[in-house]
């Protein structure tokens, strides 16, 4: 990325979890979901003006195209949201993602951020029923379109993401491009062209760390104990123990090599490639054009 040009970069951060969703986040891992992007946004473009926003709560004032066009680009986050009700709140964030498309001003999504949108686009999400991807989406590998697609620059042609997921995209939606999958769910990584927007999205958490990969799984305990990947509580525990000691020590092999995990997940650059990929091969570009 060009120094010279990040200080001027503004993005939008739009946290789609509920508040309660948010508050239980924080007393886990001390951040929001949108908090977290905001961090890791400061690493990698320093001087970006970060401005968080909560469209899917109620009363939360809507955005207008223009206020949406001030920015460089739209962050999503993840979200316990399910994006196939009709909820008040499912109906909020949707709308605004419709708006992001209709602002021109690219996008990018982790999780539900993905999901939503689809939604918006016109595909469709559903349960995963028994499945779960808990902690980590493995062996995720790219489609013919992915190995040339600047999202997935520098994955290699099988890796894992932290990742922890009960729903999943069931049908993209015309003018998208299938990225990415693997064993558990099929669209892992996906591009949208929508009217004026272009959207490049993960199904996994490229924003996050371990530690709040081992919150995850000890917020989701119950989920986990009743689909059978843990016996209880202590299974649970010492899992996300192992990970979260991982994550204060990447260099520990012993770790990485009980969790199965290598580089692709411990190194924090190259856990987080898709959004520096993003930042620097999308918007970048399309900031230059806009000022030209």
């Amino acid at each position: 990325m060009s120094d010279h040009l990040l200080p001027a970069l503004s993005f939008l951060v739009a946290e789609s979890e509920p508040p309660a969703a948010r508050a239980r986040r924080r007393d886990s891992v001390g951040r929001s979901s949108g908090e977290t992007y905001a961090a890791l946004l400061d690493t990698i473009a320093p001087g970006a003006r970060v401005t968080r926003v909560t469209p899917a709560d109620e009363g939360a004032t809507p955005l207008t195209a223009a206020d949406i066009a001030a920015h460089d680009a739209v962050f999503l986050t993840g979200s316990p949201l399910h994006l196939y009700d009709d909820s008040p709140e499912c109906r909020r964030i949707i709308a605004f993602m419709r708006d992001v498309f209709g602002s021109g001003v690219p996008s990018f999504g982790s999780c539900a951020g993905l999901q939503v949108a689809v939604v918006a686009a016109g595909g469709r999400v559903r349960a995963m029923g028994e499945r779960r991807e808990a902690g980590f989406a493995r062996r995720i590998a790219p489609t013919a379109a992915g190995r040339d697609h600047p999202l997935l620059r520098g994955r290699p042609l099988a890796y894992d993401a932290p990742a922890i997921h009960t729903d999943e995209v069931a049908e993209l939606p015309a003018g998208a491009t299938l990225l990415a999958g693997n064993a558990v769910a099929e669209v892992q990584a996906a591009e949208i062209r929508h009217g004026d927007g272009v959207f490049w999205g993960v199904q996994y958490h490229p924003e996050i760390d371990l530690a709040e990969v081992a919150a995850a799984l000890r917020r989701q305990a119950e989920d986990l104990i009743e689909h059978r990947l843990a016996r209880d509580d202590d299974d649970v525990n010492a899992q996300a123990a192992l990970v979260e000691a991982l994550g204060a020590e990447p260099d520990r092999r012993d770790l990485a090599w009980r969790l199965g995990l290598d580089s692709q997940v411990t190194d924090a650059a190259t856990r987080s490639i898709e959004i520096r990929n993003f930042i620097e091969l999308l918007v970048l570009p399309a900031r230059a054009r806009r000022r030209r």
